[in-house]
């Protein structure tokens, strides 16, 4: 079994969230998969200086940069397919909403990037789930607004203590056609229908162990779609 691993970059303010790609990778060994680490060869749409918050005068590219998480071991998305998976995870993190989309910027009227888009879809169109982490959600509704698909997702809870509008992120999400449920960081929701599993992982003020065993919840819950 194979799943792939849809990584931003490297570093929660401006690429993957690399705490969130890591107990990925290890919850896919864990349940006796392989990980395929995956990334888009194109510059992220700044660098964030993640001591201070700044951004930094330089460039830097989502593929090189996820190769750090992937110890070098990673695919340009343009030479994957969905043949090569057997389903597929999205970590969170800023690059997310600022490169993969620009949901960041634009909220749901943001673009999402072609190859991107194009994996997704190709995923959903032949039956292979799809686990989306923490933020990205909001990666696979911009992939599939306007389609046939109505998944339901969750984006987190404002029932518990969490640094981000989750209503705002919810009110953008079905904009674009997909549903919505709240769940805290001791759940998941799996659109079994859509085969989508949804985390809030990160979107929840929690610990490293409370997001180790959200993730690993939302493989496992791969697992079973798969």
């Amino acid at each position: 079994m194979t799943i792939g691993v849809l990584l931003s970059g490297c570093g929660v303010y401006d690429g993957a969230e690399i705490q969130e790609a890591v107990l990925a990778l290890l919850a896919i060994e864990e349940i006796d998969a392989k990980a395929l680490c995956i990334s888009v060869d194109a510059p992220q749409h700044h660098v964030v200086n993640h001591i201070t918050g700044e951004e930094m005068p330089e460039s830097r590219n989502m593929l090189i940069e996820a190769a750090r998480i992937a110890r070098g071991d990673i695919k340009n998305i343009n030479d994957v397919s969905p043949a090569d998976l057997d389903g597929l995870v999205i970590p969170g993190g800023f690059g997310s909403a600022k490169s993969f989309t620009k949901w960041a910027f634009d909220g749901p009227d943001g673009d999402i990037l072609p190859e991107v888009k194009l994996l997704l879809v190709n995923m959903m169109n032949v039956g292979k789930p799809i686990a989306a982490l923490c933020v990205s959600p909001v990666v696979l509704a911009k992939a599939l607004e306007g389609s046939s698909y109505s998944p339901t997702m969750t984006i987190g809870s404002d029932a518990e203590p969490t640094p981000y509008d989750i209503d705002g992120f919810m009110a953008g999400l079905e904009k674009t056609g997909t549903a919505t449920e709240k769940k805290t960081i001791r759940e998941i929701n799996v659109d079994t229908e859509n085969r989508i599993v949804s985390a809030p992982c990160y979107m929840q003020e929690a610990s490293i162990l409370e997001v180790r065993k959200n993730i690993r919840s939302a493989v496992e819950a791969l697992r079973d779609l798969i």
